[in-house]
């Protein structure tokens, strides 16, 4: 018997709404117990004055006014905005480089292997990278044998123990971390632009850098910038790399938020302080994620 009538369709489209929730209600609810319910608690914690032993008290807002006026968390902000240099800004810079030479050759092979090469290092575990990376830059490791066979030995030192450097040692870690995803999104991007519009950009005279800005970048908008949310929101979030290589030091000169919030929670014993600081980075890590999402081509009118 064929349903028909003018409250057949309003009964279908109910049906079909109530599958696709049954479809979303698990991944909502998958949400909601390991995201939302942690954040709300995280922002209610923020509320009160906690060592997360004894009894708590109201402290209302004062745990944020208190981070206005915290100079070593100030500090760490400001450091996480040099790692988004390394972590985002040279990654991507680089990976654009490397997607122009590639483009012209993307039917080369061995260009998998060498894909594969560089992203290697986004599926090895991050404590095996930070501890692999204290080797490198120890006083008798790598970089420092190097600038030693060069001649260069004058520039050697403890590069995780310099107040000038260490932060940048991190940084470059998280660059060479960063490349290999970011070249993989682009030359995703790549293979799917028509080989004929290389092959007439070519045959008008068309050089490497033309053929780039006029054809390359513009097709690889939305890999652009969905390489630049996820380095920015690693940099801006980053822990575990300061946490295993420097600990914050030598002397503060390598704090992050993130770790800042470890330091409150675990070893000064402000657990109101620290939700807050989580709480603060989130909402930044949001922001962020918002405006640079502006620049995707699914939202141009």
């Amino acid at each position: 018997m064929v349903t028909s009538g003018p409250g057949a369709r309003p009964r279908a489209r109910r049906r079909r709404s109530w599958l696709g929730l049954a479809f979303v209600a698990p991944a909502l609810l998958v949400f909601i117990v390991f995201l939302g319910v942690p954040l709300a608690q995280s922002l209610w914690y923020s509320l009160w004055h906690w060592d997360g032993f004894s009894t708590a008290t109201w402290a209302g807002l004062s745990n944020y006014t208190a981070l206005l006026h915290d100079d070593g968390l100030r500090t760490s902000f400001g450091h996480a905005g040099v790692l988004v240099i390394f972590y985002a800004v040279l990654p991507v810079t680089i990976a654009l480089g490397l997607t122009a030479i590639l483009s012209r050759s993307i039917r080369l092979r061995g260009v998998g292997v060498f894909r594969t090469l560089l992203f290697l290092p986004q599926v090895i575990a991050s404590v095996v990278v930070a501890s692999t990376w204290v080797a490198i830059y120890s006083p008798n490791g790598l970089v420092n044998q190097l600038l030693r066979a060069v001649g260069l030995g004058s520039f050697a030192r403890a590069w995780l123990g310099d107040f000038t450097f260490a932060l940048p040692a991190i940084g470059f870690i998280g660059t060479w971390l960063g490349i290999g995803l970011c070249l993989v999104l682009f030359l995703s991007g790549v293979s799917s632009i028509d080989t004929e519009v290389f092959e007439a950009a070519r045959l008008d005279g068309a050089g490497i850098f033309t053929e780039f800005r006029a054809i390359t970048l513009p097709a690889l908008r939305g890999q652009i910038v969905v390489a630049l949310t996820l380095t920015v929101i690693g940099a801006i979030k980053t822990f575990d790399l300061v946490y295993v290589t420097t600990r914050g030091g030598p002397g503060g000169s390598t704090t992050v938020p993130a770790y800042e919030a470890y330091s409150k929670a675990f070893q000064q014993r402000e657990v109101g302080q620290a939700a807050a600081i989580a709480v603060v980075l989130t909402a930044l890590i949001l922001l962020v994620s918002v405006v640079i999402n502006r620049f995707n081509p699914k939202d141009d009118g």
